[in-house]
C-alpha cells in the first residue's frame, strides 16, 4: 500500500497541530518545516502525545531560504504541501512589515518555485486569510469579493494568494488558496486576542491578574473552530480540480460578545459603563472593573466587519462548520481554567 506523503510549512503553529493530527489519522507520513530555534520547540506540537511526535519528520529551516526549500521539495516527493507559514500577527505586520513581507511573500514564492522546479505533481495548499478583504467591498464576502487590505499582513497575504492562482493558471500547477476567516481553538497563539482574552478571563477569576485591556471592541469577525478549517484544506487538495475556497460560517460576533460571553463562563457576567476610551468592564457581582480600553491595541487602520459566505465550499467540498461561536468560547475558557490539559487535548 502507497502511504501518502504530507509536508507542512509552519507545522509548529495552531494549525499545524490540528492538521498534523488530522494526517495522521488519514495514514499519512508527515513532515514538517519548523523554524529553527535554540531549544528546538515544537509549539503547539508539544501538546502532541510522544507516540505522535516520533511519527513526525521535523526539518529545521526558514521558508525564505530558497536552497532549503528546494532541497527539502526536490527530496520529500510529497503528495501534498500545506504552506501554513506566516507572519501572521496583524499588529506585527505594522510594526516589521519588511519581515512580514519576507516570510508571507517570498517565503510563498520559494515553495511555488520548489514544486514547480523540482515536484510538480505535489499539491500544494496555501493559508490566505480573510484579512485580504480588509474595508470590506461586500457583506458578505465570497470568492469575487474584491480585495482592499488595511494591513501590511492583508497585503502580504493578498500578492501570496495572486502568485499561487498565478502560478496554477502558468504552470498547470495544482495549486489553492484557502481563504480561511478566523478561527479559534485552545491552542491559538497567545497574543490573538480571543486567547489573549480566554487566558485572562481565567487567571482572573482566580485573583492573579486584575484587568483585561482591549482595543476596539466594536470590530466584528467570522469566528470558527480551527479543527473542521484544516479539515476543509484537506478537502480542498483532494478535488479533480485546484481552485479557490472561502471557509466560514457565516456568523459574525464583536470582540465585546467575546468578552461578555468568556466572562458568563466563568459565572463572572459584566456590564458596560462609560464610553469611548473610557468604557470599562465590569462584574454585575462586585462591581470590579475587570476591562480597560488600551488605544495600544487600535490597529492605525482598522477592519471593521469580516463576515464570509463559504457556500462554494458546502457545495463543492461537503464541509460544513459545525461548532458554534459560544461552544468555541466555552472551550477556550475550559483550556486556561481546567486543572490537567490532558484530559482536554487527546492523542492523534
Amino acid at each position: 500500500m502507497n502511504v501518502k506523503k504530507a509536508l507542512i510549512t509552519g507545522i509548529t503553529g495552531q494549525d499545524g497541530y490540528y492538521l498534523t493530527c488530522l494526517l495522521l489519522q488519514k495514514g499519512y507520513a508527515v513532515h514538517g518545516i519548523a523554524r529553527r530555534n535554540g531549544r528546538q520547540a515544537l509549539g503547539a506540537l508539544e501538546e502532541l502525545s510522544s507516540q505522535d511526535r516520533e511519527r513526525l519528520t521535523i526539518h529545521w529551516g526558514d521558508v525564505t531560504d530558497a536552497s532549503f526549500i528546494e532541497q527539502v521539495i526536490r527530496k520529500g516527493v510529497f503528495n501534498e504541501i500545506y504552506h501554513l507559514a506566516a507572519q501572521s500577527f496583524v499588529p506585527q505586520s505594522f510594526t516589521n512589515s519588511y519581515s512580514t513581507y519576507q516570510v508571507n511573500i517570498t517565503g510563498t514564492l520559494h515553495v511555488l518555485n520548489a514544486i514547480r522546479d523540482a515536484s510538480p505533481e505535489t499539491r500544494m495548499y496555501h493559508a490566505a486569510t480573510s484579512e485580504m478583504y480588509g474595508l470590506a467591498q461586500q457583506m458578505p464576502q465570497t470568492e469575487q469579493t474584491p480585495f482592499y487590505p488595511r494591513s501590511p499582513y492583508g497585503i502580504s497575504k493578498l500578492a501570496a494568494f495572486w502568485m499561487v492562482k498565478s502560478y496554477r493558471e502558468s504552470y498547470g500547477l495544482f495549486a489553492t488558496n484557502g481563504i480561511l476567516f478566523n478561527h479559534e481553538s485552545e491552542l491559538r497563539n497567545p497574543e490573538f486576542v480571543t486567547q489573549k482574552i480566554a487566558a485572562a478571563v481565567a487567571l482572573i477569576v482566580r485573583g492573579k491578574q486584575d484587568v483585561l485591556e482591549l482595543g476596539n471592541l466594536d470590530a466584528k469577525r467570522d469566528w470558527g473552530y480551527a479543527p473542521e478549517y484544516v479539515e476543509g484544506a484537506w478537502r480542498m487538495l483532494q478535488q479533480s480540480k485546484a481552485d479557490d475556497y472561502v471557509l466560514a460560517t457565516g456568523e459574525h460576533h464583536t470582540i465585546r460578545e467575546f468578552v461578555e460571553r468568556a466572562f458568563a463562563h466563568v459565572d463572572l457576567p459584566i456590564r458596560w459603563e462609560g464610553e469611548g476610551l473610557e468604557e470599562v468592564g465590569v462584574t454585575k457581582k462586585t462591581a470590579q472593573i475587570v476591562v480597560r480600553i488600551n488605544p495600544v491595541f487600535y490597529r492605525p487602520a482598522e477592519v471593521p466587519d469580516l463576515l464570509g459566505d463559504s457556500t462554494k465550499a458546502r457545495t463543492e467540498l461537503g464541509w460544513v462548520p459545525k461548532t458554534s461561536f459560544d461552544e468555541i468560547v466555552r472551550k477556550m475558557i475550559v483550556y486556561h481554567t481546567s486543572p490537567s490539559k490532558e484530559d482536554i487535548l487527546t492523542s492523534c
